[in-house]
């Protein structure tokens, strides 16, 4: 089961890349982070965080592994996909449920952001 998810928030820590070799096929790259979704309610001296919450972030992409270098711990994100129920076992045999967002794409937003370098574009236009 999954629902619609979109969010904005900050990255707990850098992302981590994972890839998983399959027999002939290419391997499927995993961009993984944990994404801090806050709840600013504006108060008379600023901001206060109501009900935010700590969430896995998942993206399956080809480019993961060059992504992975972006994304660093404290980045402002926008998170777009489903939130999914991942049932598994401890290590004592107990069951669980963790919920985790499931992106479609994951958009960095410009707070505290000193450079951008671009690839040049290929002029052929791809």
């Amino acid at each position: 089961m999954s629902t619609r998810f979109l969010g904005e928030g900050n990255l707990g820590a850098d992302a981590e890349f994972k890839e998983f070799a399959h027999d002939s096929a290419a391997p499927s790259r995993l961009l993984r982070m944990t994404v801090y979704f806050d709840n600013p309610v504006p108060k008379s001296d600023g901001f206060e965080d109501k009900g935010g919450f700590w969430a896995p972030v998942e993206l399956w992409h080809a480019d993961a592994e060059r992504w992975c270098h972006l994304f660093r711990t404290g980045m402002r994100v926008l998170v777009d996909g489903r939130m999914v129920r991942d049932d598994w076992r401890d290590q004592d045999d107990n069951a669980r449920v963790t919920f985790k967002v499931r992106a479609k794409r994951i958009g960095i937003l410009p707070f505290r952001i000193a450079d951008v370098s671009l690839i040049p574009r290929d002029p052929a236009g791809s």
